[in-house]
């Protein structure tokens, strides 16, 4: 895997930034959920709905990447990273099924930078899942 950059949500900006979603804002957005070979999104039983494997991921494997429009200010789906080679702190408001990660305390997946990778095997079906508190 390339070098790490910290992900921060749920509007910790401060401290130590880590894998988390931002809530507040209140603009209507057009999600782009569009269909993917690998994954779906379903009803989860972490938190409302979820992003689970179609298929299975390997350790290290890429599951995909974070899309959507840049941003400054925090929202529902903003996943935010830390670019330490950058020294910027850079939001994406997701646009794609990847904005239905749930929270995890044994996470299956990690971001790196916009990047997910799976950190264990991930069996088809399984809800992909990432720890909202660190990197």
């Amino acid at each position: 895997m390339p070098s790490r950059r910290r992900s921060s949500v749920d509007g910790e900006r401060g401290g130590r930034p880590g894998a988390s979603f931002a809530a507040g804002g209140s603009a209507r957005k057009q999600s782009t959920d569009q269909p993917s070979p690998r994954l779906y999104r379903a009803a989860s039983i972490i938190h409302g709905q979820g992003c689970f494997a179609k298929v299975s991921f390997e350790p290290g494997e890429l599951i995909g990447v974070y899309e959507g429009p840049e941003v400054c200010a925090d929202g529902p789906h903003v996943l935010w990273i830390y670019d330490a080679d950058a020294g910027v702190l850079r939001g994406r408001d997701g646009r794609n099924l990847l904005r239905w990660l749930n929270h995890s305390e044994e996470p299956n997946a990690e971001f790196d930078g916009f990047t997910l990778y799976a950190l264990r095997r991930i069996g088809a079906d399984e809800e992909i899942t990432i720890d909202y508190s660190g990197v």
